[in-house]
């Protein structure tokens, strides 16, 4: 044969697309995967739509503002304006903000929450819910109930993230039977944070705004496994807030600069406070005026920080 024939031969056939290979088999799959996302194990899935991009402007007397109110009517807020969800909801373990529902009742409250995110997010916008399980006599997985629910709703799932605390954790006593097969007790060192979009996994940078991550904050934040200290609840004022970090690598990962961040559970404040830290809008809910108060006093302290001149910059300016 021809020696330059088989050379055009050669490269015809590597240039050949290749598809998804059978469960366990190895190779990356990063071609052609529609025979596995048409397979029947998706079926009854919510799928992507064709969603037209709309972004409605929130008036700007809601910006950077948190309603002493319950989020699960969120009137301040238009359809199609919020680009990103971070919340971690009350756990209902009888904390002195919590109602004590019953699970069902629970759930049902959290989801017309989560129905009113799903409205104003805008096409492709992002949710992400961390969340912990509780109990052990039984166990209750609220993550996995809290998928079924926003499934439900109309949500596609991206992933979950472990939060591992553990080298962080504060010491646990209950092992339930010490070096004993009779009852022992798992310690959880980790919490949840679901992730979600609105309608497609895409979404459209219309207005061109900067993405602020780094190179080294992204190798780090698309990771499944995020380890983090937790933070104290004494010092913050609140019986369970998250840290800072945890809004800001979901925010860092899921937003432009200058774009909207929403908690329908604000709580003390850290989700607005991770929004101010990136450069962007937050809008925050919550029904406990103690709690709004408390995070209004957090977002104007760390505000007066950020603008004071850190020593060598006072003298630099001086000079």
């Amino acid at each position: 044969m021809d020696r330059s024939l088989e050379g055009r031969l050669k490269m015809k056939r590597g240039k050949r697309g290749t598809k998804t290979s059978s469960f366990g088999s190895p190779g990356r799959i990063n071609h052609d995967s529609t025979p596995f996302y048409t397979s029947k194990l998706y079926e009854g899935l919510p799928k992507e739509q064709k969603m037209k991009y709309i972004e409605n402007h929130i008036p700007k007397e809601f910006l950077n503002k948190i309603f002493c109110k319950s989020s699960e009517k969120m009137e301040e807020l238009p359809d199609n304006s919020v680009h990103l969800m971070v919340t971690s909801p009350p756990y209902n373990v009888g904390k002195e903000y919590d109602k004590d529902f019953t699970l069902e009742e629970y759930l049902e409250f959290l989801k017309r929450v989560w129905k009113e995110v799903y409205r104003v997010l805008v096409p492709g916008g992002r949710a992400c819910i961390n969340i912990a399980n509780l109990g052990r006599k039984p166990y209750i997985p609220l993550h996995a109930f809290i998928i079924r629910d926003m499934l439900d709703i109309g949500f596609l799932m991206r992933g979950e993230i472990i939060w591992n605390k553990a080298s962080y954790a504060s010491p646990s006593t209950a092992w339930g039977s010490w070096c004993s097969a009779a009852n022992p007790t798992l310690r959880d060192v980790h919490e949840y944070i679901l992730v979600f979009s609105k309608g497609t996994f895409q979404r459209k940078n219309v207005n061109k705004r900067k993405s602020t991550i780094s190179r080294e904050e992204f190798l780090e934040f698309t990771k499944s496994v995020w380890t983090f200290p937790a933070v104290s609840a004494k010092e913050i004022g609140h019986p369970a807030p998250f840290p800072v970090e945890l809004p800001y690598r979901c925010i860092q990962l899921y937003t432009y600069k200058g774009e909207v961040v929403l908690d329908p559970f604000m709580g003390s404040g850290q989700t607005a406070i991770a929004a101010i830290k990136a450069g962007r809008y937050y809008v925050g809910y919550d029904i406990e005026e103690e709690y709004v108060k408390l995070a209004e006093k957090r977002i104007k302290k760390f505000l007066i920080e950020c603008k004071s001149p850190r020593l060598f910059e006072f003298t630099r300016r001086n000079k």
